[in-house]
């Protein structure tokens, strides 16, 4: 593409305030944040129900970040109802979902946050775990039950991409989910282990296509260093994919600054 700075789709949430309000389509303002500090300009997706209308906004990115919410419908995944699981509306589970094909159609860059991971591992052929620590008893506590800040490490897995974006060993992440991979996407593996086991990051295996799924916030965590390698990995890979020369500079001039 001829552009200077690649295009990267960020996927909204949609809620109803209260009852008899106008609904509302919402994003995290640290994704558009961190996606302009990194060097690219971040395009918002709304919730469309329509293929049609979906596919042209599609078209012309150089990725998409899948962002994070409440949890996926488990009567589309042929799951059982759970006190503990508050679906995310209608709407933007049936856009996501298109969202997903179409990403996985082009092999276009994709980031996956909180949901946005669990959101990839469904839809490109793996499983979750539907509720932390009924479904994996011996798991150590992943979110504060009270809403407030959870914090534990993660282990970077051996030769994977993200052990070459952060590095060998450990970091803390900021933990705030009851959810998990149970069951990893054909072609995908994990690439980051919480102390416990259970996966808190994927990744592509093959070279042709940049997916990567964290369970971590990475737009607002407290490691600035280290959350920023991530998304300027991605938009790098994003530019690598569009065939986009003239964006390299751009980055590599963000990324400096």
């Amino acid at each position: 593409m001829s552009k200077e700075r690649p295009l990267i789709g960020i996927n909204t949430d949609y809620y109803t305030p209260a009852r008899g309000r106008t609904p509302m389509s919402v994003l995290h303002s640290g994704h558009i944040d961190s996606v302009l500090l990194a060097g690219g300009l971040p395009v918002i997706i709304p919730p469309l129900v329509k293929e049609q209308d979906l596919q042209p906004i599609v078209d012309m990115l150089d990725g998409v970040i899948l962002t994070e919410g409440d949890d996926m419908d488990p009567r589309r995944m042929g799951l059982g109802p759970h006190p503990s699981i508050k679906p995310v509306h209608d709407r933007r589970e049936q856009s996501d979902r298109m969202l997903c094909k179409l990403i996985q159609q082009r092999k276009l860059p994709v980031l996956g946050v909180g949901l946005g991971m669990q959101q990839m591992t469904v839809c490109f052929g793996g499983g979750i775990f539907q509720h932390l620590p009924e479904d994996m008893p011996k798991c150590i506590p992943h979110f504060d039950p009270q809403g407030g800040i959870h914090r534990h490490i993660v282990t970077m897995v051996k030769k994977s991409l993200l052990e070459d974006i952060y590095g060998e060993g450990e970091i803390p992440v900021t933990s705030q989910h009851h959810q998990g991979v149970r069951k990893l996407p054909p072609g995908f593996r994990a690439s980051a282990l919480a102390p416990d086991g259970l996966i808190e990051a994927i990744e592509y295996k093959g070279e042709d296509w940049f997916a990567v799924g964290v369970q971590w916030h990475p737009h607002n965590e407290g490691n600035i260093s280290l959350d920023t390698q991530l998304i300027e990995s991605f938009l790098m890979a994003c530019a690598r994919a569009s065939g986009n020369k003239q964006a390299a500079p751009v980055l590599q001039l963000a990324k400096a600054g």
